[in-house]
């Protein structure tokens, strides 16, 4: 229904759905209007919510990332340096900043 009635899918998850950089709750980005009827919805701040997608790998978060790059909606630094803060094995660390640096290195720099 909801998306009948919004034309877009909208999912609210719980904290233990992604994994995210530390200090993620305190960035949330509250979100109220009369869109929302009032009620406050907490988003992910945009980094937050991209590297979340990156940890979670598939090839759709593959394409938000890349597309949050190429449309400069973030900052590569905030990215990287939010990367190594992930509760995540060295070993997946070190391929997520693989992944990272491929796509920065293929957008354009303004």
């Amino acid at each position: 229904m909801f998306h009948d009635t919004h034309s877009y899918y909208a999912h609210g998850v719980g904290a233990e759905t992604a994994t995210l950089p530390a200090g993620w709750e305190g960035r949330l980005v509250s979100i109220r209007n009369e869109n929302t009827r009032q009620a406050t919805g907490l988003c992910l701040e945009k980094h937050d919510l991209v590297l979340a997608k990156l940890a979670a790998g598939r090839e759709k978060d593959r394409r938000f990332l890349a597309d949050a790059l190429q449309e400069g909606l973030v900052d590569p630094e905030v990215l990287e340096e939010r990367l190594g803060t992930m509760p995540l094995s060295p070993e997946r660390l070190a391929e997520l900043r693989e992944v990272l640096a491929g796509q920065i290195q293929r957008t354009p720099s303004e």
